[in-house]
């Protein structure tokens, strides 16, 4: 399967960390830990957005007027199980939007922040089951910040809003899936609510993980580290990240995409699409080139995705 096209939508309007992080009784210090250490500097959240408008906004960029027939499935990929009160159905609004409400459409919260990458995983599968090599399929990622749970992860992330829409094709050349690989530990299902010593270990062992996630997937796609030329993250703290790449082997951070951190913030599950194409627009991968996205989704799974361009 392949990223046929990747479009996203960033609101416009910024909010500074400091204060962000001053609303919800952060300290000084901590404050100034999540903007120099971390990398922390404004996050986009605009409250006259909802979800319904930010979702179409970023599959606007698709062109998928006159194509709306081919597109068989919409996945919106999740990081909180609800983001409406009942019987608010913004998935639902956002089909009709698009003129795609005969597709059959869902949603996939499990993995949380991960959600996005299992999302395209099974949109592929699905599409090869089909077996019509005209179908496609959608995939949504991006959530807003309506609750204090949803807008800071303590020394991890600080939460923005951006939307990420990633049209999925059975097959192409575009940007094609090369391999997936995810692992769960349920011994972390408890997430930002853990006790001290549960956090603690977690901690331990979270640049671990996602390294051995990520050496998952480069070896499903029959591929190894030095075939890599660039991470596509989640954005989170920056030093997290520092220890990742020592456990891959990784000198210096060349390869690592962080470009959209300070600006951005963790915007759920679109952050690594959202890097695809800020890394194109960049110049930063090349016909041939290969990447590998990361996601990993508290609960806690740890994600991972190979790509060619």
């Amino acid at each position: 399967m392949s990223l046929e096209a990747v479009s996203s939508h960033i609101p416009s309007r910024r909010v500074r960390v400091s204060e962000y992080l001053r609303r919800y009784g952060f300290n000084e210090k901590r404050i100034d830990m999540h903007i120099r250490y971390f990398g922390f500097g404004e996050v986009p959240c605009d409250p006259d957005e909802g979800p319904v408008e930010q979702l179409v906004a970023a599959a606007a960029g698709l062109a998928l007027r006159g194509r709306e027939h081919r597109v068989r499935y919409v996945l919106h990929a999740r990081t909180m199980p609800v983001t409406a009160p009942y019987p608010v159905n913004p998935l639902q609004r956002v089909c009709e939007e698009l003129g795609l409400a005969d597709s059959t459409a869902f949603t996939l919260t499990q993995h949380a922040c991960a959600s996005s990458l299992l999302a395209v995983q099974l949109a592929g599968q699905l599409l090869a089951d089909d077996g019509d090599p005209d179908a496609r399929a959608l995939v949504l990622a991006g959530e807003k910040t309506f609750t204090s749970a949803a807008q800071v992860i303590a020394d991890t992330g600080v939460m923005g809003e951006g939307a990420a829409a990633i049209l999925v094709a059975p097959q192409g050349g575009r940007d094609r899936v090369l391999g997936y690989a995810t692992h769960t530990l349920g011994e972390f299902h408890s997430a930002p609510w853990s006790d001290e010593a549960t956090s603690a270990r977690f901690n331990q062992i979270y640049p671990k993980a996602l390294a051995e996630v990520m050496l998952a997937a480069v070896e499903t796609a029959g591929l190894t580290l030095d075939d890599i030329t660039l991470v596509l993250p989640h954005n989170v703290n920056r030093m997290s990240w520092l220890g990742v790449l020592r456990h891959l082997g990784i000198q210096g951070s060349g390869r690592l995409f962080l470009d959209n951190l300070a600006t951005l913030g963790h915007c759920f599950g679109a952050d690594a699409f959202i890097n695809l194409q800020s890394a194109r627009a960049q110049g930063r991968l090349r016909t041939g080139d290969r990447s590998i996205m990361t996601a990993v989704g508290l609960g806690a799974t740890f994600s991972a995705m190979v790509l060619q361009h």
